[in-house]
């Protein structure tokens, strides 16, 4: 018996998931992605994350960056030592991607915040 507790939802229900004979079966869930977070959580646990990589900028040294996708739980130290050993070298907006197709899982590293211009308004 594992307790879980769902984050597919605000409702955050307190899961019981119990894995029988290959079956698994969920209770304590309000809706039916409860059954689903915990069937992953007990099988493949995937996470999606978000950091921040280093420019080049000045005015900017840090920008927000994350994963376009879920990427495997076990995975992202992985992922997160490759967004700190790249550096931003370019302008970009919100969306484009920073590292295409991390490690080959799928996903790729996005910016979340515009970087345009270092001209102040």
């Amino acid at each position: 018996m594992r307790k879980l507790t769902c984050i597919t939802c605000p409702n955050g229900c307190a899961l019981m998931a119990e894995q029988t004979d290959g079956e698994i079966r969920v209770s304590g869930n309000r809706c039916s992605r409860g059954v689903d977070f915990a069937v992953s959580e007990l099988t493949h646990p995937m996470r999606t994350i978000s950091g921040t990589m280093r420019t080049v900028f000045p005015e900017l040294p840090v920008a927000p960056v994350r994963v376009s996708a879920e990427i495997p739980k076990e995975r992202i130290f992985d992922v997160m030592h490759e967004i700190s050993r790249m550096e931003i070298k370019t302008r970009m907006r919100r969306g484009d991607v920073v590292i295409a197709n991390v490690l080959g899982l799928g996903a790729d590293v996005i910016v979340t915040g515009d970087m345009m211009s270092s001209k102040k308004p």
